[in-house]
């Protein structure tokens, strides 16, 4: 049985200043683009650049690395069926 997304992670890139500290917790989700901020590896615009990217439970605690170690809080992690936000 194929495991159903349970997360959205969402990246505000225009605040984003860049640090890389997401990408160094989290390679597989963040990747450094040539502007010198960080970008959802295979995450789609959403509007106003936050970036979304539907993520299972399998990755939830790289993206909560990643979330957790950003200085600028522009990492969140939602809860999909009850669209809580959890960081």
């Amino acid at each position: 049985m194929e495991e159903k997304n349970k997360y959205k992670l969402q990246h505000d890139r225009p605040n984003c200043i860049g640090c890389g500290a997401c990408e160094a917790v989290a390679p597989e989700l963040f990747e450094m683009k040539d502007d010198g901020k960080v970008q959802l590896k295979t995450g789609k615009e959403a509007g106003n650049g936050i970036w979304g990217l539907e993520i299972l439970e399998k990755d939830f605690q790289a993206a909560k690395d990643a979330a957790d170690s950003c200085p600028v809080n522009v990492i969140h992690i939602i809860k999909t069926d009850t669209n809580e936000k959890i960081v």
